[in-house]
């Protein structure tokens, strides 16, 4: 299958978002091929394109902008360049810093997709008349009888975005278009089939890390945003083990880069336990303190039908590259109060947790708090 529409289907008024990007490009081509009136649009996110990545990383940057268009000629479709700086310097840039200031680890690429993507971006399109937004992420829409729609996990594990699209609520489902969705195809047939379309970026390499942190040097991306603030790197026991230039610049679970000049009593490696922005500390202490036996995440929003009262078992996904693991959640006064069958570590406020019922996205909801297991005493 080609396309994730519903059946049967209509020929829809389609806008497709091109980063400059393999993948989406060949999602627009597949929209046109299925029928529908495809327009392309690249958004451009940063107001000083030249400040963001560079040589084909990204998707924030002038060479990705006429990526997008010569893509766009070659399907036949109009194109546009819509300029979201400013909506995205506000709602994913500021809030990135703000979260990391906070102690907490934000995924900018999640607020992206809600804030950006399907939301500025689809609701711009529904105002202009478009039926849906069309983008190159690996997951799939499916209708139910009663009309109302799921998000599913993509038919290739190996590549599925539905974490990063968790914050979809049923109104931008209805409005949701992705063609590579269904593909069970390896990043190289997409590149093949790209190449057999004749679209240049066939070869151009993905992106990674942040796209608007042009070197991929977060702590430096942070450190001249919010200044260099001297504190403390503690054990559990609140001994001082050394000091450092500011506490934004650490992640929960982090083992590399702490800095400490001299090695742990045991001769174990440390690990970053919590950061503190009240008392500027960061607490370090052994792997075994990592683990997280539950959790409190606000903020929940639900893919499609908001699940039953009371606790129900879940699969959760924690990162956007990681694993499931089995967990029982409930919905209590607003917040998601999550347990895991067994410890996980590298939990941290800030991330987003995402609630799965088979390859069904249940909700995703922002972590607030975790509940560590006692280590067991040597």
């Amino acid at each position: 299958m080609t396309d994730t529409l519903p059946r049967p289907t209509r020929r829809l008024r389609v806008l497709a978002a091109m980063s400059g990007g393999v993948d989406s490009a060949v999602a627009a081509a597949r929209a046109v091929e299925a029928g529908h009136d495809v327009t392309g649009v690249h958004l451009a996110l940063s107001a000083n394109p030249q400040s963001f990545r560079t040589g084909a990383r990204g998707c924030c940057t002038l060479e990705d902008s006429r990526d997008a268009r010569r893509a766009a000629d070659v399907i036949g479709i109009p194109f546009y360049c819509w300029d979201l700086a400013e909506r995205f310097r506000e709602d994913v840039v500021e809030d990135f810093i703000a979260e990391y200031e906070a102690g907490r680890t934000p995924n900018p690429c999640l607020r992206c997709n809600e804030k950006i993507k399907f939301a500025a971006l689809l609701d711009k399109a529904l105002a202009l008349g478009f039926d849906a937004v069309c983008t190159g992420h690996y997951a799939t829409v499916v209708e139910r009888e009663d009309g109302s729609r799921e998000l599913h996990r993509a038919s290739d594990m190996a590549k599925d975005q539905s974490y990063v699209l968790g914050v979809l609520d049923d109104r931008q489902l209805a409005h949701a278009l992705f063609p590579l969705g269904d593909t069970v195809t390896t990043k190289d047939e997409i590149r093949a089939e790209a190449e057999r379309r004749g679209l240049a970026v066939a070869k151009k390499p993905d992106s990674h890390d942040i796209c608007f942190i042009a070197d991929g040097d977060t702590q430096g991306f942070l450190a001249k945003r919010l200044g260099k603030a001297e504190g403390d790197i503690v054990d559990e026991a609140g001994n001082t083990l050394g000091t450092h230039d500011g506490a934004y610049g650490f992640t929960i679970g982090q083992r590399k880069g702490l800095r400490i000049g001299h090695p742990a009593p045991d001769g174990k490696p440390r690990y970053v336990l919590d950061i503190s922005p009240v008392n500027n500390t960061v607490t370090v202490g052994p792997a075994e303190s990592l683990n997280v036996t539950a959790l409190t995440a606000i903020k929940p929003r639900w893919c499609g039908v908001a699940p039953a009262d009371g606790p129900a078992a879940y699969t959760a996904q924690l990162r956007a590259h990681g694993g499931e693991t089995e967990v029982t959640a409930e919905l209590v006064d607003g917040e998601l109060r999550v347990t895991f069958a067994e410890p996980v570590r590298g939990v941290a406020p800030g991330q987003a947790i995402v609630l799965y019922d088979g390859t069904r996205v249940v909700g995703s909801a922002t972590i607030a708090s975790t509940i560590r297991a006692t280590p067991t005493p040597a």
